[in-house]
């Protein structure tokens, strides 16, 4: 096979996709909503997170980690808030239904709050918070990590997960402002790809067991990933934990199943999504105005010599989103050659 990166159309990815998750018992509904959301993810750029996570999300369904005919229901709910069970279904159902109900909460109250349990893997946090900036609203994500990879800041047992927090906020003119991060230096989807394709990490992700850099991605298994900020990330992280996990009886601490390792267990993934109206708080066109100046004015300022002009955190999302959707998604070989071997495993047509 050649390694020439070549492009697939979002149609064509969403088909297959679609097809291996029909083949694994997935109903035709619930696999074109996944399969929609992880093209939109590659669409967008984040291409950790997208079709890079078929082989995990098929290795569960198939030993029967991840339920494939899974019921998702509102387990609790009162007035701006509930909490969602999502029957160890594909993360991205939980969440999914998740946002419309937050959406749905703040256009009645002003805030909808919603959090999940008995969740998994959805995807990025990017997808659901934008959700709630297409009905004028600010979306707010925070999720506990599938597996641990990060002690507690001083220790060494690993018992925190790369948490990710995401917030975005419409404008007018502008895109959004989108900030999709990990509370850990890199996510752990980045080192994936980087095994994947046979490429060293950056000093400064990870560490071995003995405090010094740990640069080759295939060793992760050796070493701690790194909190942002050192103490500031980890505290960051508990709190992340506590509201995605705690609050809404899933998993923390210890408690965390690491998802690609433990392919028959339940995760009880926890995660929450908050929507709050613009519209509670003002007038919405004034408010995006506001937005578009303050953006204008991040982008014009001066930047540091030899470093590129500002950016909003979601520029590049969006100038990528245009260039996929028109020329195609790029796909590293190494992963068209992993979709390959799932496509001969489902007995499903290959990649067009």
């Amino acid at each position: 096979m050649s390694k020439e990166i070549r492009r697939y159309t979002a149609s064509a990815l969403e088909q297959f996709l679609r097809s291996a998750f029909v083949a694994l018992e997935v109903p035709d509904a619930d696999a074109t909503l996944v399969a929609g959301l992880m093209v939109r993810a590659d669409l967008q750029g984040y291409d950790t997170h997208g079709s890079f996570r078929l082989r995990q999300y098929v290795n569960r369904l198939r030993d029967g980690g991840t339920n494939p005919r899974a019921e998702v229901r509102v387990a609790l709910e009162k007035g701006s808030t509930a909490v969602v069970d999502g029957d160890n279904g594909l993360g991205h159902l939980a969440m999914r239904f998740a946002t419309q109900l937050a959406i749905a909460k703040a256009q009645d109250h002003g805030i909808g709050w919603v959090g999940v349990r008995n969740g998994n893997h959805a995807g990025p946090a990017a997808l659901y918070v934008t959700m709630a900036v297409e009905e004028d609203m600010i979306g707010l994500y925070g999720a506990v990590g599938s597996a641990n990879h990060v002690p507690p800041f001083g220790g060494a047992d690993l018992l925190l997960g790369t948490n990710p927090i995401a917030i975005a906020v419409p404008a007018g003119e502008s895109p959004p402002f989108v900030l999709d991060m990990a509370t850990t230096v890199a996510a752990v989807g980045k080192i994936k790809t980087l095994a994947q394709r046979g490429e060293p990490m950056p000093e400064g992700w990870m560490v071995g067991r003995d405090g010094k850099p740990l640069t080759d991605p295939a060793r992760r298994e050796e070493g701690l990933l790194l909190p942002i900020g050192g103490a500031k990330g980890y505290g960051l992280a508990m709190a992340l934990g506590l509201l995605a996990g705690t609050l809404n009886g899933a998993a923390f601490g210890s408690d965390v199943v690491d998802f690609t390792k433990d392919t028959t267990s339940a995760t009880n993934t926890g995660q929450f999504i908050a929507a709050l109206s613009l519209s509670a708080f003002g007038d919405v066109t004034a408010f995006k105005a506001s937005a578009d100046a303050v953006f204008a004015e991040m982008r014009g300022a001066t930047p540091l010599p030899d470093h590129d002009p500002v950016r909003i955190p979601g520029d590049r999302r969006a100038a990528l989103y245009n260039d996929r959707r028109a020329n195609g998604i790029p796909l590293h070989p190494n992963l068209v050659k992993t979709l390959e071997e799932i496509a001969g495993e489902l007995q499903v047509p290959k990649l067009g």
